[in-house]
């Protein structure tokens, strides 16, 4: 049963967080609850897909003097922005996209928390082939819910150079019947690696794979430096849609001067709620809808700030204008009834799943820098295996069971874990409740073990992956088997 505690103190705010037919969509592998309907414009055979062009590019990441930083970019040109794309549509419409590679790797797309068809999930070398340079692949689906999303590169073994490059965006699903807000604006976080000339650094390196990943050195969001300004009446209602497309940054982020409340987490609606000491965890791959009013002119700018050093401002709340009249009180968005009110752990099928691997602190120097010795293409194990997908699968199931993962994190490092096709609720400690909130993605303190509960129901091979780019291209993930 959910928890009876209020949400604004629960596990994740104390940081431990085209159109088809039925028959097609059951076919191909949709999660049941997938809503049928007409094809609707851009569906298949309604226009021609869009092109999404990844490309070399160049932006300004680091001020003048200093040059413009080589990148990879969607749609981008040469000495233009270099900003993510934001692709839009409305619940039921579909996504019909062709992604032309114009890159010197291997590519393919993850719809990173779209409980999408399996052959779309985007994962090169497992659910599709790699899309080589030169070479496109054709992305068409409807996304059953509403929400928040992020578009990141995951193609086995090589996956951090085009997103340490660049390449991210974002895929809003808007409600049927949104909120009443007077802008909806998104806020995409990424890092960057970048030497003194404002080049990037280069890519492989070991000891960052076996460590924390490749934490930059300049954050961007929308693709411009920190921090993104935004102004408006007082009074103005936002929803903020933050993104976190870093290759491995997991941070906490702060609303300083802000009353801001949690609509949705990971794009799925929740009562609405105030963070506790208004922060919440931001690890890779985390999706937060927050609704905020506009300060009065008199007050001061109001921020959200990455708890990064003394604090970095990722965007300044500017009250400007005469004000607006006062909005009715801040209410949740709406359930989202394709998925189950309730997870039967009675009878769920049960799987450890030990996580171990990375570099290792010598307890006798612990001034010393953590040490790794091993096979550089397999770092960091799932049950003792590097992810393959040879590998036979960490288990197999048949649609509609309810599964729980105990998932222990073995390793000196915390771990920012993604359930792809699915979404899941997290556990209470002795299995009596979850919290009141559906994830995809989460974040497993070293040493401790966490338990989720999701009901298996979409069809195909999924994986449960790391979200820090490196440590899934060193192994950190393995797949399991819905039939």
């Amino acid at each position: 049963m959910p928890s009876s505690l209020p949400p604004s103190r629960r596990a994740l705010l104390a940081g431990a967080a085209l159109s088809l037919a039925p028959a097609l969509a059951r076919a191909q592998g949709a999660p049941s609850g997938t809503p049928a309907g007409t094809p609707a414009q851009g569906a298949p055979g309604a226009a021609e897909a869009r092109p999404l062009i990844a490309a070399p590019a160049t932006t300004r990441i680091k001020p003048e003097p200093a040059p413009e930083t080589p990148v990879w970019t969607f749609d981008g040109k040469a000495g233009g922005p270099a900003a993510p794309p934001v692709l839009r549509i409305k619940r039921g419409e579909a996504v019909r996209l062709r992604l032309e590679n114009k890159t010197e790797r291997p590519l393919s797309l993850h719809w990173h928390g779209v409980r999408n068809r399996n052959a779309m999930d985007g994962v090169g070398g497992v659910t599709q082939s790699p899309v080589a340079p030169g070479a496109s692949f054709l992305y068409e689906f409807t996304p059953p819910d509403a929400g928040t999303f992020l578009i990141r590169p995951l193609v086995v073994g090589g996956s951090s150079e085009p997103a340490g490059r660049g390449l991210s965006g974002m895929l809003v699903v808007e409600e049927t019947k949104p909120p009443v807000v007077d802008r909806d604006v998104p806020l995409l976080l990424q890092d960057w690696r970048l030497e003194a000339d404002g080049t990037l650094a280069g890519f492989g390196q070991v000891a960052f794979a076996a460590s924390a990943g490749r934490l930059g050195n300049a954050l961007t969001v929308n693709g411009r430096p920190t921090p993104e300004t935004i102004e408006a009446a007082p009074g103005t209602r936002l929803r903020l849609r933050l993104a976190n497309a870093c290759n491995a940054r997991a941070t906490r982020i702060r609303f300083d001067g802000l009353k801001a409340w949690v609509a949705a987490v990971d794009g799925q609606p929740t009562d609405t709620f105030e963070p506790l000491r208004a922060t919440l965890p931001f690890q890779p791959g985390t999706r937060y809808d927050i609704l905020l009013d506009v300060p009065a002119a008199s007050d001061p700018a109001g921020s959200v700030v990455a708890l990064i050093g003394q604090g970095m401002p990722l965007a300044r709340i500017v009250p400007k204008g005469e004000p607006v009249a006062a909005r009715p009180p801040v209410a949740p968005i709406g359930e989202n009834t394709l998925l189950p009110p309730e997870i039967k752990l009675q009878n769920a099928f049960r799987r450890d799943i030990a996580i171990a691997g990375g570099a290792v602190f010598d307890k006798a120097k612990p001034e010393a820098a953590p040490v790794f010795t091993g096979d550089p293409t397999r770092i960091w194990t799932l049950n003792g295996a590097a992810g393959r997908a040879e590998n036979p699968p960490l288990f197999s199931v048949k649609r509609n069971t309810a599964v729980v993962l105990a998932l222990t994190n073995t390793t000196a490092f915390p771990q920012s874990l993604h359930l792809h096709g699915h979404v899941f609720r997290l556990l209470h400690p002795l299995d009596d409740g979850w919290e009141p909130y559906w994830l995809d993605t989460f974040q497993l303190l070293e040493g401790r073990t966490a338990r989720i509960a999701f009901l298996a129901d979409n069809p195909g091979r999924w994986l449960l992956s790391a979200t820090a780019l490196e440590r899934f291209d060193t192994g950190l993930w393995g797949w399991f088997d819905v039939t």
